[in-house]
């Protein structure tokens, strides 16, 4: 049996046998085509005493070899038929060393620093010059007349000629100040002594101590402070280069960003500070003329309020040069959030006050990731749909509720994104204010909105021919009550409905519907246009009846929405869209263009997030929607139901399943006067308060005077009131005259019907 060693040591005169001579040439691979130098060659002696010719080079790397190991090392140099050896060079080594990633990460980590050192310096000699020579004021002027702004001109000039003669009064004064020192130095210097002296002499003839002895003291105090001085001096002759070089590196990192090529991958990682530098330079990396021929000229931008954090990001407002409207910058916002080393989503520029004044909204990077938390309503509370409803949080991390009275809504995304899950959470907040009466259409086999349906009066869901014409009737009739309820703010003359109107339970009750899926029931061949027709005029006219319509849909294009629908809906919300007739089509006409743009979140990344415009008085927000999962074992919806079911029995309410038709009250004017006078004239200004003593509900009567009464007398039933000694009586006689006459042209006309009626002869 052959020995373990014996095995190592044939494995080596076998290799060697194999090496190409001679071994001080030149090295040849030719498996490769690759020639490699070697070192001189050396004698070692192994174990067992045996010597072998070894090439000297350094071992990177080695494991000894079991005995099976090296067999199959034999047996696979067997089959190459030469073993080559790759002989490593000096020069390769350094090479090498100086690629290793670790060796230009120190290499890149220290030329950042001495960049930011050097730009630290760079930025204190600025300030120095500024100072010195007025900078600052200069710029400003500068800056002021190339705006064209005069006031700025002015105040900035007398701002330079007051700090000009500041500084004039200080050089004036520094040979006095320096004078003043001088004295008192030398003052102080000469009576030290003699204050010694004296202490010395009392010290002496009082017993306390000796004349000398006082000296002694006094003279080894000058020396500890002449060594603590010497200890000190030392010490700051080797920290001063220390304290200078981090704080000329702490003014560097402030005003500087390092080249690219000296950035690491570490860095990448990490966050870029948001201040009036960073944006500044990111505005210059637009390439707008005026910006950049504004800045390279030496002029600052104005920041009316300088960056600052403000809920989940840094907000500033910057009045832009002449010339560069906000809007302009809102079109570049990607470009903008690539300088600012942010997402798309994560940057919102918007015009200001004026046209010129940009105002930006940078996130936190990775806001987005937060999420809006849970609903706040999840477990208690109720709602005022005159107040709007939860509907998640912004970027900031607002709170934002969306408007429902006075209001109609479109709502839309790729399949996916959280269109129906907004939905959800807009009628859940809905179904929890019991006044609000609801109805769900969903023209698709979608059982998102099932949990809703105990609280609606009207519920369909279905994608098949008689769901969708059971959607054009339940329209129809919603659009019919629409037309009820104008007649009834006709009567109570009010030009909408109220929170007051509503809760008194007479047919102007909130009414909300949502069609969902909204483009199979608009593109139904045969239902499809009468669905259309009823939907535009419920968005067109509901808003003021106490209605809320919102539509819902994955295709927002022009031939699967009715261009009435979208021009008149106010609460626009988009999630991720792919092109910009989706993205319009949801955000209104031109939304792509000034930079409102959906397409920028990013599917699935950004699912629940959208874009909306008319939940706030800005232009349009990034909205982080509350989300309600519906799951079977985590179903959050169906509590807040039997919530709001419980909200509506406590307030004694009809119940969802129950019809709420409004019902027209109306008085008749002559009987209730006639009811409410005696025998003797009333002057006309008394007669209102007899009739709200009569109809105390009636909201017609709450607010007319004599004159509206005077008037509508003659305009209506051909009564003149006459000005009798400027009172305007209203004789009891001349009204029920006037009733008597209505009833006997009723009459008249009555006959005059039956006559023409040949089934009644």
């Amino acid at each position: 049996m052959t020995s373990h060693d014996d095995t190592g040591r044939d494995n080596v005169h076998r290799l060697h046998a194999e090496v190409h001579e001679p071994v001080h040439g030149d090295v040849h691979d030719t498996d490769q085509g690759i020639v490699h130098e070697t070192s001189e060659r050396i004698d070692t002696t192994d174990i067992h005493g045996d010597v072998h010719e070894v090439v000297d080079a350094e071992v990177i790397e080695g494991e000894v070899l079991s005995e099976e190991e090296s067999a199959a090392l034999d047996q696979r140099l067997a089959s190459r038929g030469a073993l080559v050896r790759r002989a490593v060079s000096t020069g390769q080594v350094a090479k090498r060393v100086a690629t290793h990633d670790r060796t230009k990460t120190t290499g890149k980590v220290t030329a950042r620093a001495a960049y930011t050192v050097v730009k630290g310096g760079e930025s204190y000699a600025k300030r120095a010059w500024d100072a010195g020579t007025m900078g600052v004021y200069r710029r400003q002027i500068k800056a002021a007349e190339a705006a064209g702004d005069r006031e700025a001109l002015k105040e900035w000039t007398a701002a330079k000629e007051l700090a000009t003669e500041r500084r004039h009064n200080r050089l004036m004064d520094a040979p006095k100040l320096a004078w003043g020192v001088l004295k008192v130095a030398v003052g102080a210097t000469l009576a030290t002594p003699v204050i010694v002296f004296v202490i010395a002499v009392f010290a002496k003839l009082t017993g306390s101590g000796s004349f000398s002895g006082v000296w002694a003291g006094f003279f080894a105090l000058i020396g500890l402070v002449i060594a603590v001085g010497g200890v000190a001096w030392t010490v700051l002759t080797f920290a001063l280069p220390v304290l200078v070089v981090i704080a000329l590196f702490r003014e560097g990192k402030r005003i500087a960003e390092p080249p690219a090529w000296m950035v690491t991958t570490a860095d990448t990682e990490l966050d870029m500070a948001i201040d009036e530098s960073t944006i500044a330079q990111a505005l210059d990396s637009l390439r707008i003329p005026n910006i950049t021929r504004y800045l390279k000229q030496g002029y600052k931008l104005q920041f009316i309020t300088p960056a600052r954090q403000q809920g989940r990001g840094t907000h500033a407002l910057i009045r832009l040069p002449g010339g560069v409207p906000a809007e302009e910058i809102s079109k570049r916002r990607v470009a903008l959030a690539t300088s600012l080393h942010r997402a798309g989503s994560e940057v919102w520029p918007t015009t200001g006050d004026e046209a010129g004044i940009l105002d930006l909204w940078v996130a936190d990077k990775g806001a987005l990731a937060g999420g809006p938390g849970s609903y706040p309503l999840l477990t208690e509370g109720l709602v005022d749909v005159f107040k709007g409803v939860p509907a998640g949080k912004t970027l900031r991390g607002d709170d934002l509720r969306e408007p429902v009275m006075g209001r109609n809504s479109i709502v839309g995304g790729a399949p996916g994104q959280g269109k129906s899950s907004a939905s959800k959470t807009f009628m859940a907040g809905c179904a929890l204010d019991p006044t609000v009466e609801m109805r769900i259409w969903v023209p698709d086999q979608n059982f998102d909105f099932e949990r809703f349906k105990r609280r609606c009066s009207r519920y369909v869901m279905g994608a098949d021919d008689e769901s969708i014409r059971q959607i054009r009737d339940d329209l129809k009739e919603m659009f019919e009550e629409m037309e009820r309820r104008g007649e009834l703010l006709k009567t109570y003359q009010v030009e909408h409905v109220t929170r007051e109107l509503a809760d008194k339970n007479v047919g102007l009750h909130p009414l909300v519907g949502l069609l969902e899926e909204a483009h199979v029931a608009f593109q139904h061949e045969e239902y499809g246009a009468d669905i259309a027709k009823y939907a535009i005029g419920l968005v067109k006219l509901g808003r003021k009846r106490g209605m809320h319509f919102r539509v819902s849909t994955q295709a927002p294009t022009a031939t699967s929405l009715p261009k009435d629908v979208t021009r008149n809906v106010t609460n626009n919300c988009a999630f991720y869209v792919q092109d910009y007739v989706a993205n319009d089509g949801l955000l209104g006409q031109g939304a792509f263009k000034q930079g409102v743009r959906a397409t920028d979140l990013i599917p699935g990344e950004n699912r629940g997030t959208a874009i909306v415009k008319g939940f706030s008085a800005a232009k349009y927000e990034t909205l982080q929607w509350y989300f309600l999962d519906g799951a079977e074992g985590n179903d959050q919806i169906t509590p807040i139901i039997d919530r709001a079911l419980a909200a509506i029995a406590k307030r004694k309410l009809p119940a969802p399943s129950e019809a709420r038709r409004p019902e027209i009250e109306s008085r008749d004017l002559l009987a209730d006067l006639d009811e409410v006078l005696d025998t003797n004239p009333v002057a006309i200004a008394d007669v209102p308060a007899l009739l709200k003593r009569l109809a105390p509900t009636w909201t017609p009567y709450q607010s007319l005077t004599g004159k509206a009464l005077r008037e509508i007398l003659a305009a209506e039933h051909g009564i003149k009131v006459p000005s009798t000694g400027n009172r305007y009586p209203l004789d009891p006689a001349t009204v029920r005259d006037a009733i008597v006459l209505r009833e006997r042209d009723a009459g008249a006309a009555d006959d005059t019907e039956d006559d023409a009626d040949p089934i009644a002869s």
